[in-house]
């Protein structure tokens, strides 16, 4: 089954709107260049992003959780089954026909019993003649017909059959009484004086080749021995050879095969295979249904998954495994930090307050509309992360492209601003653990591990009152994420400004960075707001003061 490559277009972990915006915008301008794309998150969505996807009608992206490939992303075999009552004949039909050397077997609802492969198939009457006979034993008359090609004279639901095959088609019947016949298959010539002294020295069953028909008083013998009597459509030699595959594949599959589930990475099935030697593995869904056939070729064939980065360039802020993937582009407006490849990529990072404002840029630049839903979310994104043009990061490009997007969403910029912060800036139902991890980056400064969280509050002062109870928190995730300084801005935009607070090993250099005014702890700093132009410098600067080189 071949699978189609798309682009995966993704901001950073702990996701912000910007992030997500740019991403599902971005993903959309692609999509209008003929380029099939996925834009996708991280993690999970903050209460203000969420907010804005529903009031424009957009679901949140793909969950992204690494960057290798699934198997169910992967090319792989078609899903060609069989059910536990297909003869063996049948089987190695539908092998054939689909140029395959396995089946998997099937219930009726497509769960993965068991497989069957052809070296299962070539055992069959050359393998222990014991297993051999027992197989056949159980065959029932309509699965020979079948195999045959024949036609059911006469059957018996009290026949006795031991599995056990005599082939006497060319003997005279005065000699018959030389052979063993009882309960045994027998296959015998059109001679009708044959065919009544198989049936009357006890035969299990009369397979009659050579004929068309046979008398009707050999049928009220067989009616008396509870003898069944198929009349074959192959000659005495062909008969004896198809006979062994009339079994059905119950009697041969192996149950419980090595199989994989299609959620599972390709590069762990890939060792997985390793400790096994089978030519093909099944693959099974999430409802336990069979999905495909997997084999090595597959996963040295898979592809890379093919990423665009927006609102981050980091490897330390990206999906799981970045390094295993295909790095096509980047769009961003932060510090470039560790980014390395090992192919040439398109890199655009520009020094304005948004990636969505850039986003937006890229599609004027290439006259390509922006629906009216789409813009109403850039904007969104836009005002967030300027936090209304208070930022210091906020340039003349973020306010102009602001104009143009609010144009074409029909929103009035001031109003639809303090709505959306309204709404999304109440915390009182969210616990501090929740809001360290709502809006977090984490960076390494010279072997440093700093975490920054901002959260946008109506009233950063308020939050003074928590001051033990938020420090604790923070304290507890530094020591659960191995974080040397884990650091929590609350940030009014109405009060135009922050109070932060720390926890961790190195926490009393937060004080340092942003001093306490008058002794107090958790003094309100005014006109602080951006995370990257003002509170991640002035910590780095502490960091390298203490451990730079």
């Amino acid at each position: 089954m071949k699978k189609k490559n798309p682009v995966y277009i993704t901001g950073h972990r702990h996701p912000d709107t910007d992030s997500i915006a740019s991403s599902i915008a971005y993903a959309f301008f692609k999509k209008s260049m003929g380029i099939p794309t996925i834009p996708c998150r991280l993690g999970a969505l903050n209460a203000e992003t969420s907010y804005l996807l529903d009031r424009f009608g957009f679901e949140a992206p793909l969950l992204l959780q690494d960057a290798r490939m699934k198997l169910s992303e992967i090319e792989m075999d078609s899903p060609v089954s069989i059910t536990p009552d297909t003869t063996i004949y049948e089987t190695l039909q539908i092998m054939q026909q689909n140029n395959r050397a396995y089946c998997g077997v099937v219930d009726e609802e497509k769960h993965l019993l068991g497989m069957v492969t052809k070296s299962d198939v070539a055992v069959v009457g050359l393998d222990d003649t014991a297993r051999s006979i027992d197989i056949l034993a159980h065959t029932s008359s309509e699965n020979i017909r079948k195999t045959l090609n024949g036609q059911i004279l006469y059957d018996d639901a009290d026949a006795v059959i031991n599995g056990k095959v005599s082939i006497i088609a060319m003997t005279m019947p005065e000699r018959l009484d030389r052979y063993d016949v009882e309960k045994r298959i027998v296959i015998v010539g059109a001679d009708t004086m044959a065919q009544k002294k198989c049936i009357q020295l006890g035969a299990g069953m009369l397979i009659i080749v050579w004929a068309d028909k046979v008398d009707e008083s050999v049928i009220e013998e067989a009616k008396v021995h509870h003898c069944p009597i198929i009349l074959s459509g192959h000659g005495t030699m062909n008969t004896s050879r198809y006979l062994y595959f009339a079994p059905s594949v119950e009697r041969i599959m192996k149950r419980n095969p090595v199989s994989f589930h299609n959620h599972e990475l390709a590069e762990d099935v890939g060792v997985k295979m390793l400790r096994n030697r089978y030519r093909a593995y099944p693959v099974v869904d999430q409802n336990d249904q069979l999905a495909g056939y997997i084999s090595r070729y597959h996963i040295m064939d898979a592809p890379k998954r093919k990423l665009i980065l927006v609102d981050h360039n980091e490897f330390s802020q990206s999906v799981n495994a970045i390094e295993k993937s295909q790095v096509l582009e980047v769009i961003d407006h932060h510090r470039i930090n560790d980014f390395s490849t090992s192919q040439p990529v398109a890199f655009r990072n520009e020094i304005v307050g948004s990636t969505a404002t850039i986003v937006a840029t890229i599609f004027r630049e290439n006259q390509i509309p922006i629906p009216p839903n789409l813009a109403g979310l850039l904007l969104g994104a836009l005002l967030s992360d300027t936090m209304d043009f208070h930022s210091p990061t906020t340039t003349e490009k973020d306010i102009s492209t602001a104009n143009i997007l609010a144009a074409i969403a029909d929103l009035d910029i001031e109003e639809f601003a303090q709505e959306m912060f309204t709404i999304t800036s109440n915390q009182d139902k969210v616990s501090f653990p929740d809001m360290i991890n709502q809006d977090l980056k984490i960076y390494d400064i010279h072997s440093c591990k700093l975490s920054i969280s901002q959260v946008i509050v109506p009233s950063a002062r308020d939050t003074q009152r928590d001051a033990k109870e938020i420090t604790a928190a923070l304290d507890r995730f530094a020591q659960k994420k191995y974080i040397d300084l884990a650091v929590l801005v609350f940030t009014s935009i109405l009060e135009n400004g922050s109070v932060i607070y720390a926890g961790g090993s190195r926490a009393p250099w937060a004080a340092e960075a942003f001093p306490n005014a008058d002794g107090s702890e958790h003094t309100f700093q005014e006109n602080l707001l951006s995370r990257k132009q003002q509170i991640l410098p002035a910590l780095t600067s502490v960091i390298s003061e203490y451990i730079g080189g």
